[in-house]
C-alpha cells in the first residue's frame, strides 16, 4: 500500500508539473470533479484542510483557468468553486496510461473481490481523514506539549 501509494503521489507530481499547478492543488481538484459544484467549506470538509488552505487552493485554481467561483442565485453570499470542464479534460488525457493500466489489474478480479477492494479503498478513505484530523490537533498544539505518539504493533 505504502508503494503504490507514494508511485500515485509521483504520477500525480508529474501531471501537476505539467498542468502548472501544485500536487496539492491537483488533488484538490480531483475532489472538485469527484463532488462537483461545492462551497469552499465543503471542500475543506471532504480534503480535511482548513477553510483558509482552501482559499489559497481556490485563488491558484482559478488563476490557472481550472475553476471559477458562482455566487448562488438564491443568496448571493454563498459561493460555489465550479470546474471549467473544457480545461480540466487537458489534465485528463495524462491519467489514459493510469485508467488502461488499472483497468488491466481490475479485471483479473470476480466481481465479488472488486465489492470488497471497494469497500477496502472507501474505508481506507474514511481512515486516512481521520487521521488528518488527528495531525492537524497536534500541529495546532504547541511543540512543548505534544505527546509523543505510540505507534501501533504492525499485525501481519
Amino acid at each position: 500500500m505504502r508503494r503504490s501509494s507514494a508511485q500515485g503521489v509521483l504520477y500525480g507530481q508529474a501531471v501537476a508539473n505539467i498542468a502548472g499547478i501544485s500536487n496539492s492543488d491537483l488533488e484538490c481538484l480531483d475532489f472538485l470533479n469527484l463532488e462537483g459544484r461545492v462551497t469552499a467549506g465543503r471542500l475543506a470538509e471532504v480534503t480535511g484542510l482548513t477553510t483558509g488552505a482552501i482559499t489559497g487552493v481556490v485563488d491558484r485554481l482559478e488563476k490557472a483557468g481550472y475553476v471559477r467561483r458562482e455566487r448562488d442565485e438564491a443568496d448571493r453570499r454563498k459561493v460555489f468553486i465550479v470546474v471549467v470542464p473544457e480545461v480540466t479534460a487537458k489534465i485528463g488525457q495524462f491519467y489514459v496510461p493510469m485508467q488502461q493500466a488499472m483497468q488491466k489489474v481490475w479485471s483479473g478480479y470476480s466481481e465479488e473481490e472488486l465489492r470488497l477492494l471497494l469497500r477496502f479503498a472507501l474505508d481506507g478513505y474514511k481512515g486516512v481523514l481521520e487521521a488528518t484530523e488527528a495531525l492537524k490537533a497536534v500541529i495546532d498544539t504547541p511543540p512543548e506539549k505534544r505527546a509523543n505518539p505510540k505507534m501501533p504493533k504492525a499485525r501481519r
